[in-house]
């Protein structure tokens, strides 16, 4: 006979060792399978599938839907994570290391890649933020006029002073298709589709921790390994998206993936891990 799930008490004992252990940040489900060694499939039958519910049920106090969080809060949060990291954090570090999330962020402040802007406006004149200020890159007096880190040539469409995305014009069709220029190790343009996201992560997988097992066409993606510990490895189930949210519209099973590995992460509820290639090669050295 096979073992019998795990009646409710014991389920929400570890639902709320979960929601004490986050101190106010909110639980995901992968954590809770990581934690517990329970499954998804149990709050799916003790709750409908509602992880809200079961959050709520064992403790978590949601904040109300309009409630408006104190800029200076945020950016002091995202500051003190500056500080532990010794640089910029990815959205996976501030995850880790923070106490709000990073669409918080970036509602507030734009782009992910904006907040450092936004912090040494705020910081500038306050002299207890001086190291932190230290470690992030300097203010460009043109930021913002152009995509590429490096000075494009004269007569170029990346030299031109406008932003060129505000411009669409029709195809002329039969021709190649790029994204916005980036020249990131030799890849001229940013990805439009899934496939130049599984080029790029093949590029960087190793800096991010992700030393690759297998691709394939099936579904999940691709198997890799990411150190937990010292000497410790786990398996890590992949999926390749251009955008987060397409997972969703695809209507993958979440509980047969660990992390999806996206350009543009623009899914906030996901209830899975999620690597934004568009944010995490802003950390890397564009070298190599």
């Amino acid at each position: 006979m096979g073992e019998s799930p795990p009646d409710k008490s014991r389920v929400d004992e570890a639902i709320r060792r979960l929601v004490a252990d986050k101190r106010g940040g909110r639980p995901s489900v992968r954590e809770f399978e990581r934690n517990s060694g329970f499954k998804y499939s149990d709050i799916k039958r003790l709750y409908a599938g509602a992880w809200a519910e079961a959050l709520a049920a064992n403790g978590f106090t949601f904040p109300p839907y309009h409630a408006k969080l104190d800029r200076e809060e945020l950016l002091k949060d995202w500051g003190r994570v500056v500080r532990k990291c010794g640089k910029p954090p990815s959205p996976n570090q501030y995850k880790h290391d923070g106490e709000h999330s990073k669409s918080t962020l970036e509602k507030e402040f734009g782009k992910w890649s904006q907040i450092p802007e936004r912090f040494q406006e705020f910081a500038q004149e306050r002299p207890e933020w001086a190291d932190v200020l230290s470690l992030l890159p300097r203010r460009s007096p043109t930021s913002g006029l152009g995509s590429s880190a490096q000075a494009a040539e004269p007569g170029s469409p990346d030299s031109l002073q406008i932003p060129l995305r505000s411009y669409q014009h029709a195809k002329l069709g039969g021709r190649p298709t790029y994204g916005n220029a980036i020249d990131f190790r030799g890849l001229r343009h940013e990805p439009f589709n899934e496939q130049g996201v599984v080029f790029l992560f093949g590029m960087v997988a190793r800096e991010l921790g992700y030393p690759v097992e297998a691709v394939q066409t099936e579904y999940p993606d691709c198997e890799a390994k990411r150190q937990v510990d010292k000497g410790k490895w786990e398996r890590v189930r992949i999926e390749f998206e251009f955008d987060s949210r397409n997972f969703r519209d695809q209507g993958h099973n979440a509980d047969e993936c660990d992390i999806i590995v996206c350009w543009h992460h623009n899914w906030p509820d996901c209830p899975i891990e999620v690597v934004e290639l568009a944010t995490e090669i802003k950390n890397l050295p564009n070298g190599g």
